[in-house]
């Protein structure tokens, strides 16, 4: 399974567009090669270079059909998404410390054999409580962003 977009590359800044700083929608993000038996897809961004002792929550997103390969710039394709740790509902785009260097933000595709039983506003940890066991496979594309 790969993961891939075309506003960046893996391991390359992400563009202003996609954080805090610019209009702060999701970049646009596509997938290949899903594993058999895949009934869903979700998706977790983190920051795990953010100031604190575990990683910050910047999209969780659930409930996308295995029909599809891609999501657009700021969509969700009808799939559910759940509370970011800036304490909203959906994409919250980059937004690191000034002067706290390079960030970098996993994004992170997960092939699932069965539906997510999550409700709006779901978050990091029920989202990962509930696809336990439920993971088929993963991919990841990173990107960093620093503020200056």
């Amino acid at each position: 399974m790969r993961l891939e977009s075309e506003a960046f590359q893996d391991g390359e800044e992400i563009p202003q567009k996609y954080t805090g700083e610019g209009d702060g929608v999701s970049p646009p993000l596509r997938w290949e090669d899903l594993p058999e038996g895949t009934q869903e897809i979700a998706i977790l961004c983190e920051d795990p270079d953010a100031p604190r002792t575990k990683p910050w929550v910047h999209w969780i997103a659930w409930g996308i059909s295995p029909r599809t390969d891609r999501l657009m710039e700021g969509a969700t394709d009808g799939g559910s998404e759940g509370r970011n740790d800036f304490g909203n509902i959906g994409y919250g785009g980059p937004m690191p410390p000034k002067g706290h260097g390079t960030h970098h933000y996993h994004f992170k595709v997960y092939a699932l054999d069965a539906p997510l039983p999550l409700d709006m506003g779901a978050t990091k940890d029920e989202l990962v409580r509930t696809m336990s066991g439920h993971v088929l496979e993963e991919a990841v594309l990173v990107g960093t962003y620093e503020r200056r």
